[in-house]
């Protein structure tokens, strides 16, 4: 009942966007390559088709692996060792003149990011700190996601008195910069672990998410499906976590890698400001504010945490955009068939695909045409008669 009342979203008959005619259009073929599959099978297969976000996933999983693989694993006084030689605390003598030893393509040498003026190798403490930065974007995310859903669903499905207390209280969240909260926290308590201060960033970092979760759940709680749900006697908890929350993940989700992406960026400027992860740990924050002073004579300790903010960030910001596009396909819909990056690039180079205009003879598919008989230019059958052309029907008199 729930999908005849509320209308499959991948049927082509049920897309406003769908040009006229165009039943060799891309997007009907894709559209029927869709046509009778489930919503997580469709969306499933948008993702996997996504290029950047697949590039993305593996990046990050690479990275992950190598993180977590070289100086192993160090959480609440478990240890696993990895296989680098050498650990993130312990200095050794200095090789090299503490430059990197890595010599292009494959010639790693003893310390290939490097060491510091006491002999710790720089490699490992950059893994290090890359473990400390994806312990506080999963914590954070997780935490935020989860308030942000309750927050958001009980405020936009009641409506009334709740959401107008659970706003306000957003609202005053949302007043108070985070890097704030968290600065004061971390001068309270002599500095906050990887752990601690995820999920101190994910209990103050929740309102941007609650509010889009409540638009969605305002606009989700007037559809047909949820009054036939009503009908059937379902209760208030099951419509909102059964038939409402499911067409609303997709935002939950795109913004919860946004979210992700953001708090890898605020960990490394809480810990680069001294309010974040503190010694005897490391974090890429920390590794770039305590070499800031050598950045004229060994910029190497710059190059490789900042190097590894950057990936992670980006990955997270291209992974959420293929969600975007697997769960809402319209949204990469741009009119001349172009992608966000490419009219991107158009809008950069000033060469737009409207004012290249369209090909001598083509067709509304792109197809080649012959102009139509008896006109003086090809496209003088759209624009009506030439001048001096009586029109179709007409004797000229």
């Amino acid at each position: 009942m729930t999908n005849s009342l509320m209308g499959n979203p991948n049927d082509p008959h049920n897309d406003p966007h769908l040009p006229e005619g165009g039943a060799n259009s891309e997007l009907t073929i894709e559209q029927r390559e869709v046509e009778g599959l489930s919503q997580g099978t469709v969306v499933r297969r948008r993702f996997l088709r996504h290029k950047g976000a697949m590039t993305a996933l593996l990046v990050l999983l690479l990275m992950a692996i190598l993180v977590y693989s070289s100086v192993g694993i160090q959480f609440f006084g478990l240890r696993i060792p990895g296989w680098w030689m050498w650990g993130y605390e312990n200095a050794s003598p200095i090789v090299n003149g503490g430059n990197p030893t890595w010599v292009l393509p494959f010639q790693f040498g003893a310390h290939p990011f490097g060491q510091d003026e006491i002999g710790r190798d720089i490699f490992a403490r950059v893994m290090r700190g890359t473990q400390q930065s994806i312990v506080v974007m999963v914590l954070y995310g997780l935490i935020a996601a989860f308030l942000g859903i309750v927050i958001g669903a009980l405020s936009g499905f009641f409506r009334g008195r709740i959401d107008s207390l659970l706003m306000r209280f957003t609202d005053l969240i949302i007043v108070i910069p985070v890097i704030v909260i968290a600065a004061v926290l971390g001068r309270t308590f002599g500095g906050l672990g990887a752990v601690v201060l995820g999920i101190v960033l994910g209990l103050i970092g929740w309102p941007s998410l609650a509010r889009l979760v409540r638009g969605e759940f305002l606009s989700l709680r007037e559809r047909e499906f949820v009054d036939a749900a009503r009908v059937a006697g379902a209760s208030n908890s099951r419509i909102v976590f059964r038939h409402i929350l499911p067409n609303a993940i997709g935002v939950v989700i795109v913004s919860t890698t946004l979210l992700m992406s953001a708090a890898i960026l605020l960990e490394a400027a809480l810990s680069f400001l001294g309010f974040g992860i503190v010694k005897p740990d490391v974090s890429l924050g920390q590794i770039i504010n305590e070499y800031q002073g050598a950045f004229a004579t060994r910029p190497w300790l710059f190059w490789f945490p900042g190097l590894f903010i950057i990936i992670i960030a980006l990955s997270i910001n291209f992974i959420g955009d293929g969600l975007r596009d697997a769960f809402d396909p319209r949204q990469r819909r741009m009119p001349g068939g172009q992608g966000p990056y490419k009219q991107m690039f158009a809008m950069l180079t000033g060469r737009t695909r409207r004012e290249q205009g369209p090909k001598v003879g083509a067709g509304a598919e792109g197809v080649r045409v012959p102009p139509p008989v008896g006109s003086a230019r090809p496209d003088a059958q759209a624009d009506g008669p030439a001048e001096g052309q009586a029109p179709d029907g007409a004797d000229g008199r």
